[in-house]
């Protein structure tokens, strides 16, 4: 089994005094699900930001499907990565097409312009659309989506280019409770196929952990709490310590909650 990622006392600063992640090591493995947990002001999203090469990190060593960041053109290692998250939609123009916002991550771009895409190309983002409920939407405006439907078409952008790691910033944010039920079968379809990249997933709700996540990174401050298999390390102490009040972990049949224990 390959490693996918692997960071080694990471450390990203801002200024003097805020630091956004501290000590950060951790391996994430070929064929693993990851899922982050940890409050707001945590680190999460400073996280998926380093594995996606948006972020240099301030100190420590970070290796990204066998290379080293800062040793490598991260422009030819960034198509190997597929994220969806709430900073790729907004950058999404309202008016395009809902098939064009998919098909242009074969560019690496947001916004369809005058690049041409192959047959190919288009039948990836067809079948992609299908496979996450949205395939009667592929000639809407992506502004006229709902939440719940922006989300799957996040998710089918993110695959385009078949990523060997993909990335998921709190998929089910705002979501109602349709909206979030409906979006964690599908994704735990997704982490139930062999066939899938290797998943890192962030979300700020333990009800929001699809089955078939097989690893948790518990952050607080910027720092690790805990990390390891998910039955091993999302328990009621580490919850208590990742959020700093007494928390009780609940796990029904493969599906997380949490509630407090005081």
């Amino acid at each position: 089994m390959s490693v996918v990622a692997k960071l080694t006392d990471v450390a990203v600063r801002r200024g003097a005094s805020a630091v956004l992640l501290d000590g950060v090591t951790i391996q994430i493995d070929e064929g693993e699900r990851w899922v982050v947990i940890g409050p707001n002001g945590a680190g999460k999203t400073t996280l998926l930001a380093v594995l996606s090469t948006q972020l240099y990190p301030s100190a420590g060593t970070v290796s990204l499907l066998g290379e080293t960041l800062g040793k490598v053109d991260v422009f030819g290692l960034r198509p190997r990565i597929g994220i969806a998250s709430p900073s790729v939609g907004t950058r999404v123009p309202g008016h395009e097409p809902v098939r064009d916002a998919v098909v242009s991550a074969a560019y690496g771009i947001l916004g369809r312009w005058r690049e041409a895409y192959d047959e190919m190309d288009i039948d990836q983002a067809n079948r992609l659309l299908d496979e996450w409920q949205v395939g009667h939407l592929a000639d809407r405006s992506f502004g006229t989506l709902s939440d719940g439907e922006r989300k799957r078409v996040e998710i089918a952008r993110a695959l385009m280019t078949d990523p060997e790691l993909l990335l998921l910033d709190e998929p089910g944010a705002g979501l109602d409770l349709a909206g979030r039920e409906g979006l964690v079968r599908s994704l735990t379809r997704l982490c139930l196929d062999p066939a899938s990249p290797t998943i890192v997933l962030v979300t700020h709700h333990l009800e929001e952990i699809p089955q078939g996540i097989t690893h948790a990174l518990l952050l607080n401050h910027g720092r690790v709490v805990a990390a390891g298999p998910i039955s091993m390390t999302l328990t009621s102490a580490n919850l208590t310590e990742a959020y700093e009040m007494p928390l009780t972990v609940l796990d029904e049949g493969g599906r997380w909650s949490a509630r407090s224990a005081s």
